[in-house]
């Protein structure tokens, strides 16, 4: 049996020293080889571009719709309304709307470093289950 489609370099070894010899049914013995791992996906690869356009575009659009008519955007209107300087006020929003992401975005790569991912969709689901419960207590409390 050979190993044909195994992603992995073997340097330096000719084809007839990388067959697989299948002792019994769960041993197997390799020949001797060094195995290097294959490189991975260069970031210019057409795949990986393919796929940076449709994390931007998905992200892009779920924010966008997510902040369309939120207190942020009500907010911005007013603060332009009353200052009559909309484009000083752009830039602040603008500015703090990317450092809210920025500090997002980082806070969630080092906690994706730490937690698996289903832990994270996880503790996210009960997360938003406590702020929608704790936003209907205050709407049926306030009245």
């Amino acid at each position: 049996m050979k190993l044909d489609s195994a992603p992995l370099d073997i340097s330096g070894i000719s084809q007839t020293e990388i067959n697989l010899e299948l002792k019994d049914s769960n041993d197997f013995n390799l020949t001797p080889a060094i195995a290097q791992p294959v490189q991975p996906v260069v970031a210019d690869s057409p795949q990986m571009q393919q796929s940076a356009v449709v994390i931007f575009g998905t992200t892009f659009i779920t924010i966008f719709l997510a902040e369309i008519g939120d207190k942020t955007q009500l907010s911005t209107l007013l603060m332009s309304a009353e200052s009559h300087s909309p484009w000083v006020v752009f830039i602040g929003s603008a500015a703090a709307l990317i450092t809210t992401s920025l500090l997002g975005v980082l806070l969630g790569s080092w906690i994706a470093t730490r937690l698996s991912p289903k832990t994270i969709e996880k503790s996210a689901g009960v997360m938003l289950l406590v702020i929608s419960l704790m936003l209907f207590w205050d709407v049926f409390t306030s009245h």
